[in-house]
């Protein structure tokens, strides 16, 4: 609770100070839908859903993913699935309804449908699809946000950390999870950390401290499904837990932009470095607390517990090309890499990067393409538990390395409001080339992964 306390007196000194920076418009203080990376309050629809009180500040939304994915290769088995998200989103401008002056309220909940070729056949770490997930009906983020002016904008309630924490710009065409939310955060924190389908209790603080400078931090609950061994969609089903009593999880962001400023000549770009860290207890990825491998029987099976993790990562986002005036047509580059201590966790080192294309024909101003690789290394402690088993085994026990991925999207615009993205995926040593030894299916190797998709967006 110390920390907790600490965290808010932190978020409160530090509105005097924002307060005195020249008021600067950012789209990055909007609700995003974590489907599409858009607002909520302005992205472009079918305009098929009624808003009959949006005069009074208030606003409905509604998105419609639905996906096909099949890999006719590798993997544990083969399969192809159907699945599909609807996002309800509704988003109150509490001072054109109540007079609160600059207060906001939004939140969302989705209906999830069908099955993950993740989970049920690649065995994968970087999850083929951002919307695989348990079928269920749950609520996602709910919170109100403060603002004072346009630099400073303080965040409370049920929040997701995906949105904000390691973006990149030139990330929104990709389908697979992890380039998103990336896999070097989702597999070291517990229950996934605050990302779909969980959101978490918490708080977050956002401070333009000059044009060219951004902080943000934020605290949230350590783990929104709570403890226990099966899988925490089925701990927190309906997203309704609402945990504060947790060991807490920190993360901070440092963002450094330039040429940011509408009408500013140059290109755009940004670099961030942040980091996390968690107050909770963590299992070793080798050991028993009394330094035996966890492969020798004499183990007992029982990881060491070790006290608090941590991460850091940086972001590097740039706008290669630009047509004409246009801040979104044109050609970008990313790339994000992050590192946890590898005792306690699964992956040490991640790392992604990629090249999007937008807009660059007058004839589909709106279509996007991009092609994009990621890596995720198997820790080192992992690693050795891997050659503890050979050792007792045999060499024919197969030992993890890592994981790549190479993906290539193309959105398609049908109408506004409206695309198809088809996209292809090559998952190199899905699992990082076979399942965990003390899984359920231990030692199962995997072959490399070819996947197919076919996505559409339906924004109402």
């Amino acid at each position: 609770m110390r920390i907790w306390l600490f965290a808010f007196l932190v978020c409160a000194a530090s509105i005097g100070a924002a307060q005195a920076q020249e008021d600067k418009k950012t789209d990055d203080l909007k609700p995003a839908d974590p489907d599409t990376g858009e607002s909520t309050v302005e992205e472009t629809t079918l305009g098929l859903l009624p808003s009959p009180f949006e005069k009074q500040g208030v606003k409905f939304a509604v998105t419609y993913i639905g996906e096909v994915l099949g890999n006719p290769s590798g993997g544990q088995k083969q399969s192809a699935v159907y699945e599909d998200r609807f996002n309800f989103a509704i988003d109150v401008d509490l001072e054109k309804l109540v007079g609160l002056k600059q207060l906001t309220f939004h939140a969302n909940a989705f209906r999830i449908d069908g099955g993950g070729l993740s989970r049920g056949d690649l065995l994968n770490f970087m999850v083929a699809s951002g919307i695989e997930a348990l079928p269920s009906t749950r609520l996602y983020e709910a919170w109100f946000e403060q603002k004072w002016g346009t630099k400073l904008a303080l965040r409370a309630g049920q929040l997701a950390a995906d949105t904000e924490f390691m973006t990149a710009k030139y990330t929104d065409v990709f389908t697979n999870a992890s380039l998103g939310w990336p896999a070097g955060l989702s597999l070291n924190m517990p229950s996934g950390g605050p990302s779909p389908p969980l959101a978490a209790m918490g708080t977050r603080l956002r401070a333009d401290v000059t044009d060219n400078l951004t902080l943000v931090g934020a605290v949230f609950d350590g783990n929104a499904a709570g403890p226990g061994t099966n899988d925490p969609q089925l701990r927190d089903r309906y997203g309704l837990n609402f945990r504060v009593n947790d060991p807490p999880l920190l993360l901070g962001e440092a963002q450094f932009q330039w040429n940011a400023e509408k009408g500013d000549p140059g290109l755009a770009g940004k670099f961030k470095i942040g980091g996390w860290r968690h107050f909770g207890d963590f299992t070793d990825q080798r050991l028993n607390a009394s330094g035996i491998s966890l492969a020798n029987p004499a183990s007992g099976g029982m990881p060491a517990n070790l006290s608090g993790d941590f991460g850091v990562y940086s972001v590097f986002e740039q706008k290669l090309y630009r047509i004409g005036n246009d801040v979104d047509r044109g050609i970008g580059v990313f790339a994000r890499v992050s590192y946890s201590p590898p005792d306690r966790n699964l992956i040490d080192l991640y790392a992604d990067g990629g090249i999007e294309f937008t807009g660059l024909s007058d004839q589909r101003p709106k279509d996007k393409f991009g092609i994009a690789a990621g890596y995720a290394r198997v820790s080192p402690w992992a690693q050795a538990l891997d050659a503890d088993f050979q050792q007792l085994i045999g060499l024919a026990w197969p030992a993890r390395s890592f994981e790549g991925l190479i993906t290539a999207v193309y959105q398609y615009e049908v109408r506004a409001g409206w695309t198809l993205q088809p996209n292809l995926q090559y998952i190199v040593h899905p699992g990082g080339g076979a399942t965990n030894p003390l899984g359920t299916l231990p030692g199962k190797v995997l072959k490399d992964a070819a996947v197919f998709g076919l996505r559409t967006v339906l924004k109402f």
